[in-house]
């Protein structure tokens, strides 16, 4: 079995949220697939972070190193990226590239094998718990707590909420904090997270305003995942600490594990490097008694790194990526009472759509030009 061919593409799409008329977001992926000499296909993702540098990236840099290679061995190919295009360890493109290129490598292996990726990766469980991520920056405390009590009363007993606001600082964080466990009670996880935006001294004083709100983590309070700062504030709250689903290779993972920066671990195979990498992280974590948990959304693919492997944990259903996959993919499994089932067909367990890949594609940046159109930085079609 050998790579044949590897395409790459852009695409955006409106999210949109119960019971509002206008559009969260507009989702921007791109997207892989690896065609094999015998005919299996395999896809992956990743995310919009600069998606027409990941195109030539995937297609016009790594796919001449390893075409012809054999899918399953992926050691072998992340040792040819790494020396041929990345002999320096970059994150950013070259990481993102690989890991969509990586997890369609694993899908393929399971359709070859007639296995799951999960049970690839170690078949730890057939399922992964879950948790939902609602809360929005732009919500107010009522819409907040609405959106809480929606999503508890449907089954789901964790929770995650956005903070460090552009308004109202790290109090008005507090207060909404404080708002959501009123409205859903005792009983329910509740998770923040500040997407690196806050300072160590705006972060330290938000965990002193809600220390005594039972929060499952904080995620990503600091700029940079700076592993010093947050050994340092973790060492100062009694509220646990979780990032690192932006890393792009372990060696970012063992600094904050070797800094004690972090308790909950977040690889994401979307982002590291894929599968290939993940797996090492979540090896590294466990020598530490540390569990895994899915940030930075993306779930039916890190699903099978929470299920496959015995320190995974939370998969993240992330509203936009949630509907992401439901959109594109045919088969992507949903929550139901806080887990979600690997579905039983082999690799990854769900096929493109390719009709809805279609019709969500956005051209490259030439061909906007010739008519007339145009990108900004982040992938978003303008007329």
């Amino acid at each position: 079995m050998k790579i044949k061919k590897i395409t790459a593409s852009v695409h955006q799409f409106p999210i949109y949220l119960p019971m509002i008329d206008e559009p969260l977001e507009q989702r921007v992926v791109t997207f892989c697939e690896i065609e094999t000499d015998d005919g299996l296909k395999g896809c992956g993702v990743t995310g919009a972070f600069l998606p027409w540098a990941l195109v030539p990236a995937i297609e016009k840099e790594i796919f001449p190193e390893i075409e012809g290679m054999d899918p399953r061995d992926t050691e072998a190919i992340h040792d040819k990226v790494w020396w041929a295009v990345n002999p320096r360890a970059y994150t950013g493109v070259v990481s993102n590239a690989l890991s969509a290129i990586d997890i369609a490598c694993w899908d393929i292996h399971g359709k070859a094998t007639g296995r799951t990726v999960a049970q690839l990766l170690g078949g730890h469980r057939d399922w992964a718990p879950t948790y939902i991520t609602f809360g929005y920056p732009f919500f107010d405390k009522d819409q907040l707590c609405e959106y809480a009590r929606k999503f508890v009363s449907e089954g789901n007993s964790r929770l995650k909420m956005v903070v460090a606001l552009d308004k109202g600082g790290w109090r008005e964080d507090a207060r909404r904090i404080r708002a959501v466990r009123d409205a859903v009670g005792d009983d329910i996880d509740i998770m923040i997270d500040a997407n690196y935006r806050f300072t160590p001294v705006d972060a330290l004083m938000l965990c002193r305003a809600v220390e005594d709100c039972n929060l499952t983590w904080f995620e990503e309070p600091l700029h940079q995942n700076d592993a010093r700062a947050l050994a340092d504030l973790r060492n100062r709250t009694n509220i646990p600490i979780a990032c690192g689903q932006m890393e792009g290779h372990r060696w970012r993972i063992r600094e904050l594990i070797e800094k004690q920066a972090v308790d909950i671990l977040q690889p994401n195979c979307c982002y590291n490097g894929g599968y290939t990498e993940t797996r090492k992280a979540a090896h590294l974590a466990q020598a530490y008694n540390m569990p895994i948990a899915n940030g930075a959304g993306w779930p039916i693919f890190n699903m099978h790194t929470m299920a496959g492997l015995m320190n995974g944990w939370l998969v993240e259903f992330h509203w936009g990526m949630w509907q992401a996959g439901q959109k594109l993919f045919k088969g992507a499994p949903a929550p139901e009472n806080d887990r979600v089932k690997i579905p039983d067909a082999p690799g990854l367990g769900f096929e493109p759509i390719y009709e809805a890949l279609e019709e969500t594609r956005v051209p490259d940046p030439e061909t906007l030009m010739d008519a007339g159109m145009q990108t900004n930085l982040d992938g978003i079609t303008k007329v």
